[in-house]
């Protein structure tokens, strides 16, 4: 019988074990070549799974041993419109057995979720995107406008072997690619007694990761000192983990701002923004730091002996900017580092931010609402980052939109990165279900 558009039997049914299968391939991203899996191994079992229902498809070794990133290609009905992006990346941050409830990499599914790293950064996404791309193969169907689907490598480190080494060597690949859909986004927050907004990812901070470096004299840790560097480089990381950067509303936050007011009812005042954002519960976290800059210490280096002071000592802080506040940022901090403190970048992305407009979001509410009729779609800053940095790079429009509707009491944004990560069996294939609308539609 051949299967229809309603017939769960083929995406709907198949996505659960694609997201268990790919959990249970390692690739874990250390950015160290010596420790890191390499995501060869995943993107051989995506390329397998695209070629088997007869898509051809490009694999791509970006740059470095076992970096792999995975390309193909969905004509549509009009290709003179331009084309979609949908991208998800296959490596995983690392995961530690001895904290977890079940294995990391066992791609468990049990008490209703599919447990372990990646599942719900991304490769839940991942295959939803997969489940979709091989219905559509499978059944003919032609979508609006061309597909490119992409998963990719090292988005955990910054993308430099996956999203943007693909942006700097193989544009082609994306020729025709106006908008670009990828993660962090399109998960419900519940709010009144059944209603759900779903959080559209538009914008994101920029991504800085700075090393600071301070010298002075070498000598004895019994004499007096006053140029010892380890006092310089710590004094500097105190003034800067201690500082407040300004609040700045962009039109991002003010926009969710807005919705927010007009669907709750709750007061989200100027002089009190962050206190009304604590409110909202857990996202809270994510959606509170994009009211500010943020820089914040992360690792500290010097010395070889108790005994020694040394001529050099460093920090790392990851620094996470607004949309057009990177000089005054800069400016903050040049001046809290003083004149005994050099800085360098060891990564410098920038922020993103895309009107939440047009046909594409419209397609989003459209697709959601056939499957929750309450659903209303709220855009936000994301306060991280994600490869949508890179494709932005090519003029597409890029927006979070990975869609979960889940339970209200799932602490969501915790298991990013967290232990015991994991997502729920009927957000997968409510997700797969409204991705497999929206592309019929956008």
């Amino acid at each position: 019988m051949t299967a229809t558009h309603d017939d769960p039997s083929t995406a709907e049914a198949e996505v659960v074990d694609l997201c268990s299968e790919l959990i249970r391939i390692d690739t874990t991203n250390t950015a160290d070549p010596e420790t890191l899996a390499g995501e060869a191994e995943a993107a051989d079992y995506v390329a397998g799974k695209l070629r088997e229902v007869g898509y051809e498809v490009e694999v791509l070794e970006s740059g470095a041993p076992k970096r792999m990133n995975v390309i193909t290609r969905l004509e549509g009905a009009d290709r003179s419109r331009g084309a979609l992006l949908l991208h998800g990346h296959l490596d995983v941050v690392p995961a530690d057995p001895s904290e977890w409830s079940v294995h990391p990499f066992s791609g468990a599914v049990q008490d209703g979720y599919v447990w372990g790293r990646g599942a719900i950064d991304m490769k839940d996404m991942d295959a939803m995107m997969l489940a979709v791309a091989r219905r559509f193969k499978r059944e003919g169907v032609v979508p609006p406008r061309d597909i490119v689907f992409a998963f990719v490598a090292d988005e955990e480190a910054g993308g430099k072997f996956g999203a943007q080494w693909l942006v700097e060597n193989r544009p082609d690949l994306f020729e025709g690619c106006t908008e670009a859909v990828g993660e962090v986004g399109g998960f419900s927050l519940t709010y009144g007694e059944d209603q759900r907004v779903y959080l559209i990812e538009s914008a994101e901070k920029g991504m800085a990761w700075m090393r600071l470096r301070a010298r002075g004299k070498p000598g004895h840790g019994s004499f007096l000192h006053d140029e010892n560097a380890v006092t310089r480089v710590a004094e500097a990381v105190a003034r800067l983990g201690n500082h407040t950067f300004p609040l700045v509303v962009t039109d991002t936050v003010g926009a969710f701002v807005e919705r927010m007011r007009e669907l709750t009812g709750q007061d989200f005042p100027s002089d009190d923004l962050e206190g009304a954002l604590a409110k909202l519960g857990p996202i809270a976290r994510m959606v509170g730091a994009t009211v500010r800059d943020t820089a914040n210490p992360t690792m500290l280096s010097a010395g070889y002996k108790a005994n020694v002071i040394p001529s050099t000592a460093e920090a790392v802080i990851d620094c996470r900017v607004l949309p057009g506040r990177r000089e005054e940022f800069l400016r903050e901090v040049d001046e809290l580092l003083g004149p005994d403190v050099t800085r360098e970048w060891v990564m410098d992305l920038p922020a993103v931010e895309t009107p939440f407009e047009g046909a594409l979001t419209e397609a989003m509410q459209a697709a959601l609402r056939v499957e929750d009729p309450t659903a209303e779609i709220v855009p936000y800053m994301l306060s991280g980052g994600t490869d949508a940095k890179s494709f932005a790079s090519l003029g597409m429009n890029c927006y979070g939109f990975a869609p979960l509707r889940l339970p209200p009491d799932l602490d969501f944004s915790s298991l990013f990165h967290g232990i015991d990560e994991r997502v729920p069996v009927s957000s997968l294939t409510f997700g797969t279900r409204v991705l497999d609308r929206f592309l019929r539609t956008s």
